[in-house]
């Protein structure tokens, strides 16, 4: 973990329970980081059933394509991950690391490569060697135990300053359902669904369809409503693993699949959260909503349009309460949208109105609101009932820090 934490990070990580048939084991590996974890090793006993929801990048690393590839038997025996190489933009070599990784870890936990998914993340480029897999894996198989999922969080981080844990409880049935993950993210980070991996683990009974059908569902206002900078990744993998041990099947239609889509949609929330609250360099958490527009999808493209503003985001980062930067957002979104009809908010203070600015505007309020760690911009387009919200952060001089000096 960095010696900078974030300020933004949760003052208590939340505790993962053990789930039965899940096993989990780290390593230093050497991969590219000293003295730290870098691969991760979970074993289901049985097999889980199986999800996922991957980057939309054109150039998608090594990890992803074989993920894709073996998605649709909707069963894991094991899951491999390691930070530090992201296996992308590596061509046959990485194809062949990929596979060799998947063998290796088959063999050690006596299935199908098949029934391997994996997921890297670090520097793109590099070629991957697959040796520290060979020899790591069989160990790691042994030592695996349920009681490692804070270990797991930690060995996926690459310039995360703390690890990200999620956990909520429902009961279905009578029984008490656990639905909980794991993510890494900081930079690079716009999903399509950011280098963001998330992982998601339940006890729930449910098939491979209504498992991806409530997980696409629940990117929608979590990981696919988030960006810190823009930049989608080559490695974004989403994936959640069901066991089964927690009683009836869950049927889709049913208020039984509701909530379960409820509380997985609430693990992946805070999961997207705390990567955009460890953003790098972030010093600010952003809300940003966007209402009265002509449709959804318009007010997302608007929302995603004030997130994404270097200028809006660098106003947030010098705590300036500079509106105009908002409307600039706006109006350059492509987006239908009236000047005269538009109205601003920087938290409860109306800065803006019907096109200029407000008559009661308090420079003072606004500029003291702009002070606290978590902000709220609103704006209404007066022109519709379409909505949708994103959360961002600010863009700060360590965030070029970090990111000029990466690879070095």
């Amino acid at each position: 973990m960095s010696a900078s934490v974030s300020p933004l990070a949760p003052r208590e990580f939340a505790e993962l329970p053990q789930l039965e048939g899940v096993r989990l084991a780290t390593v230093a590996a050497g991969i590219r980081y000293k003295g730290r974890t870098d691969l991760l090793l979970i074993a289901f006993d049985p097999p889980a059933t199986v999800a996922g929801v991957f980057t939309r990048s054109k150039c998608p690393s090594a990890p992803v394509d074989w993920c894709r590839a073996q998605l649709s038997r909707g069963r894991a025996a094991g899951l491999v991950v390691n930070s530090g190489n992201a296996n992308a933009f590596t061509g046959a070599k990485g194809e062949a690391a990929a596979k060799a990784s998947s063998e290796a870890a088959a063999e050690a936990l006596g299935c199908q490569p098949e029934d391997i998914f994996l997921a890297s993340t670090g520097v793109i480029g590099e070629p991957l060697d697959p040796e520290p897999f060979r020899r790591h894996l069989g160990p790691l198989a042994q030592e695996a135990r349920g009681d490692r999922f804070r270990e797991a969080a930690e060995a996926i981080m690459t310039t995360d300053t703390f690890p990200k844990l999620a956990h909520k409880e429902v009961t279905i049935g009578g029984r008490t359902v656990n639905v909980q993950g794991i993510a890494k993210g900081a930079g690079m980070i716009a999903p399509d669904m950011a280098t963001m991996l998330a992982f998601v683990f339940t006890d729930a009974k449910i098939s491979p369809m209504a498992l991806q059908t409530a997980l696409s569902e629940a990117v929608k206002t979590s990981f696919n409503a988030i960006t810190v900078d823009s930049d989608t990744s080559t490695s974004d993998t989403l994936l959640a693993f069901a066991t089964g041990t927690a009683g009836a099947e869950i049927v889709p239609g049913s208020a039984d699949f509701q909530s379960f889509m409820e509380a997985l949609t609430e693990v992946c929330r805070s999961l997207a959260f705390q990567v955009v609250k460890d953003g790098e360099g972030a010093r600010k958490f952003l809300e940003v909503t966007v209402t009265g527009a002509e449709t959804d999808v318009s007010a997302k493209t608007i929302a995603l349009s004030i997130a994404n503003s270097p200028l809006v985001k660098t106003a947030v980062a010098g705590e300036d309460a500079n509106w105009g930067r908002v409307v600039m957002a706006v109006g350059k979104a492509g987006e239908p949208a009236d000047r005269d009809r538009l109205a601003i908010w920087f938290g409860p203070h109306r800065v803006a109105f019907e096109g200029a600015r407000d008559p009661d505007y308090s420079e003072e309020a606004a500029s003291a609101y702009m002070k606290g760690s978590e902000l709220a911009v609103k704006v209404d387009l007066g022109l519709g009932t379409g909505q949708a919200t994103v959360w961002t952060c600010d863009l700060t001089k360590e965030y070029v820090a970090i990111n000029g000096d990466y690879r070095s």
